[in-house]
């Protein structure tokens, strides 16, 4: 597998913010965001053993299998050998490409109203829905995936004055539409990785 990086610290967004958790990000992705602020084409060719061993080292129960996009490279066999270390294994996806079935938690990040048919939703369940908002796409509710948790997170344009509009109207449409929640990037105000 090619990882971008694998690091330990604490989940910044979703349902889980706040807990601890190791990183596994695999490189690559199949969409181009204009709003993505992850470098993840470069990496490391890994063994899963390999992985394994690292992910071993730190004490969180959870790992976080993101990118890029991680469906592209995540296998079953992975997954369940970081089951057999004690761990629970969360993926965050674009949902465009399916998952191993092994997966304990499924966050799914929907690009289609930014990208059109290409980014086209092909899972049909997830633990949690993180939406960017950016204050001018009607955000789906998805109502043809069955969700648990559904979040509606500002889109970081990396413009203060844009950025100061958006959590405010994010802010406002969760006040109208209260079957959303608010993620913020708590990691980017907390200055961690």
């Amino acid at each position: 597998m090619r990882v971008n990086e694998l690091f330990y610290s604490l989940q910044g967004e979703g349902y889980h913010t706040g807990t601890a958790a190791i990183f596994i990000r695999l490189s690559g992705c199949n969409l181009h965001c204009p709003f993505c602020d992850t470098l993840h084409e470069s990496g490391t060719e890994m063994s899963e053993e390999q992985i394994v061993a690292q992910v071993a080292a730190w004490p969180s129960t959870w790992v976080v299998v993101t990118g890029g996009e991680p469906s592209l490279q995540l296998t079953a066999s992975l997954v369940e050998s970081l089951h057999h270390i004690g761990k629970k294994v969360a993926v965050e996806t674009n949902g465009t490409c399916h998952l191993p079935d092994n997966v304990d938690w499924v966050t799914l990040s929907p690009k289609d109203l930014f990208l059109g048919p290409q980014a086209k939703v092909v899972l049909r369940r997830a633990d949690e829905i993180k939406v960017v908002y950016d204050g001018e796409h009607e955000p789906d509710t998805y109502s043809n995936i069955d969700v648990r948790h559904h979040f509606l997170q500002p889109c970081d344009t990396g413009n203060a004055d844009r950025n100061k509009s958006i959590v405010q109207q994010t802010v406002e449409y969760i006040k109208a539409h209260p079957e959303w929640r608010l993620s913020l990037q708590t990691h980017k105000f907390l200055n961690i990785p």
